[in-house]
């Protein structure tokens, strides 16, 4: 009895608590909503999740009430002749900080579930803050863009400047934006970026480099340069006869168009593509502001094929395997030639897989390769639907014990998704002609940064394209157990953008506090990446960027900085890849430590995490 009624009594006792907790944060809350220091926003539902964010949505009806005067330049250009309310326009803008800024508006409980009742508020003297970080995202795509521009990286610059302008327009203060450039006076930055996507487009020239019929297709292989080189890489769609085609993707100069033969190419149009679509597939925030806003045109994304006489006709079904052989030149590959005398039999081998490449019958080159070697053929011609482009200009080279073939420039196309990828794929031969590995290139850009390592050896520079080469293929055939044998079984994979030790047997950060982990073990890894297979039907990996240390203390290791582009079918993302990699036998070279970061961490050296970071 004395038990129970201790029990009674706690009970009331709390309760009396609680309602005066009650009371006290309801007269709070009276008093924040009568103040005009304060922006408010009330929120009611069954738990305290609901009622924070119907009290979030609440705060951004009132902020956009308060900042709509700023948004006039905004909604005028929205306008566009439909009947939506001002207000609803710029409340819509102001619900894309949610995700983000607003998401740190202070929060006052006024009753507990079921009922519960909150209050999410914010100081107006604060207000500016909320689209501080908004301005930093759009100085930073800005940046990012005109650095792509000078990289002939097309589709990048085009794909950041929008996201930049699409952000910009969503800051109530966003037409007197300004930047500086160098040395020059502060610009706006609005007509600044309006200009440069103009220029861009404009300096854009697409031509036809050969044409091929099969039955009622016509593949027309188009070159892209961009003033005067050839473009890193460029988005663009095309009208095929009855719609807009998929989105494709050129690299280092080279796409392709496949329209019926019964169209007529000079109704033939072509339209770049500018608008950050992969960005937004990764950032919420810009997701948001692309959903809420009317697309901005560019007419000068509009393009024509430009005239070329010399354009060569070439038979789908006819054995065109009259490739030219030269050695890699300097910029391309390590300077390593071959005596002609050498290269007969290797040449040999590429013809009749080229020729049984456009005649699709793969099966008559099984004596090709190795069994290895053509299991991962298999997988390449049925990664997408593979299309040769062109005669390739073959290029051997001498790699220790293989040969090394680049490339056939292919293209690469999925029923199920839009989207359309040229690689130049290379192979790998065995002294006896026969192709031991495939694998997909690594653009330009990339391998330049590599071969501009004076202080390596060939040998050294060799072994990093080969490797970064093969890593990028194995996730695209999904190659498990490659990937697996690469990674030593104590490696350190960590996802996320800060970092905390994890007392590792073999590496271990050294002192970085700015970095949180997400630690997974090989195992976890491998049994994620298996499922991530499973589920899509195709992914696809770019690499850019690419900052490449060795150890001081260790010749053999060696820290690979490179952003890396993920595309599936299902999801995509731009972060920052790190791999920490021991190549003491070249043959089977170990990844210590992998990382991934979706941003740069403001407070890590040039943002990303590196060797620095960590102890071997």
């Amino acid at each position: 009895m004395k038990r129970t009624s201790l029990i009674i009594t706690f009970s009331l006792f709390s309760i009396l608590i609680f309602s005066q907790v009650n009371k006290e944060n309801e007269k709070r809350a009276c008093e924040l909503q009568a103040s005009s220091e304060y922006i408010c926003g009330l929120g009611h539902g069954n738990t305290l999740k609901q009622a924070s964010n119907d009290a979030l949505a609440a705060l951004s009806s009132q902020i956009s009430t308060t900042v709509s005067s700023d948004f006039n330049y905004l909604v005028n250009s929205e306008s566009n002749g439909d009947d939506v309310k001002e207000s609803v326009k710029v409340d819509n803008i102001i619900r894309t900080y949610s995700h983000t800024t607003l998401r740190n508006a202070m929060e006052l409980v006024i009753e507990d579930e079921p009922n519960a009742t909150v209050l999410r508020y914010i100081k107006r003297s604060d207000l500016d803050k909320i689209f501080e970080q908004r301005r930093n995202k759009v100085l930073e795509y800005a940046s990012n863009a005109q650095k792509y521009e000078k990289e002939n990286k097309v589709a990048d610059a085009l794909s950041s400047y929008y996201a930049a302008l699409a952000l910009l327009r969503s800051l109530p203060d966003g037409s007197d934006m300004k930047i500086r450039l160098g040395f020059t006076e502060e610009t706006l930055l609005m007509p600044l970026i309006m200009k440069n996507v103009n220029d861009i487009l404009n300096n854009v020239e697409i031509k036809t480099e050969a044409i091929e019929d099969d039955g009622d297709e016509r593949t027309m292989i188009i070159n892209i340069q961009y003033k005067g080189k050839p473009a890193t890489n460029f988005n663009y769609t095309y009208y095929n006869g009855s719609r807009r085609s998929d989105i494709c993707t050129a690299k280092d100069g080279t796409g392709d168009i496949s329209i019926p033969k019964s169209l007529s190419i000079s109704k033939l149009d072509i339209h770049a593509e500018y608008i950050c679509e992969d960005e937004a597939n990764y950032d919420r925030e810009l997701r948001d502001v692309l959903d809420n806003t009317t697309p901005v045109p560019f007419r000068t994304a509009k393009m024509k094929l430009a005239k070329d006489k010399e354009v060569k006709a070439v038979a789908a079904n006819v054995n065109t395997a009259t490739a030219s052989v030269m050695s890699a030149p300097a910029s391309l590959v390590p300077s390593t030639t071959m005596d002609d005398s050498k290269v007969s039999p290797y040449l040999a081998t590429m013809q009749k897989i080229e020729l049984a490449i456009r005649q699709k019958s793969y099966e008559s080159i099984r004596d090709c390769f190795t069994a290895e070697g053509y299991d991962m053929f298999n997988k390449l011609v049925n990664y997408g639907k593979a299309k040769l482009l062109r005669s390739p200009v073959l290029q051997f080279q001498e790699n220790g014990e293989e040969v090394i073939c680049r490339s056939f420039p292919m293209s690469f196309s999925f029923s199920g998704n839009r989207r359309t990828f040229v690689e130049d794929v290379v192979f790998h031969l065995t002294k006896d002609g026969k192709v031991c590995e495939v694998a997909f290139g690594l653009n330009k850009p990339a391998v330049d940064d590599i071969m501009n390592r004076g202080a390596w050896s060939d040998e050294a520079r060799k072994v990093m394209i080969n490797f970064l080469e093969s890593y990028k293929t194995a996730y695209a055939l999904k190659r498990l157990d490659y990937i697996s044998s690469i990674f030593s079984n104590d490696a350190l994979i960590i996802t996320g953008s800060f970092v905390k030790s994890t007392g590792n047997k073999e590496v271990g950060p050294s002192n970085i506090k700015h970095v949180k982990y997400t630690r997974q073990t090989k195992a976890q890894y491998m049994k994620s990446l298996k499922a991530c297979f499973a589920s899509n039907e195709y992914v696809n990996i770019h690499f850019a960027d690419n900052i490449i240390r060795r150890s001081a203390s260790n010749p053999n290791i060696y820290g690979i900085q490179i952003k890396q582009d993920y595309y599936s079918s299902s999801y995509g993302d731009t972060g920052y890849l790190f791999l920490l990699i021991d190549f003491k036998d070249v043959k089977a070279p170990l990844i210590h430590v992998r990382t991934w970061q979706p941003d740069k961490d403001p407070n890590a050296r040039d943002g990303r995490i590196g060797m620095q970071d960590f102890q071997l």
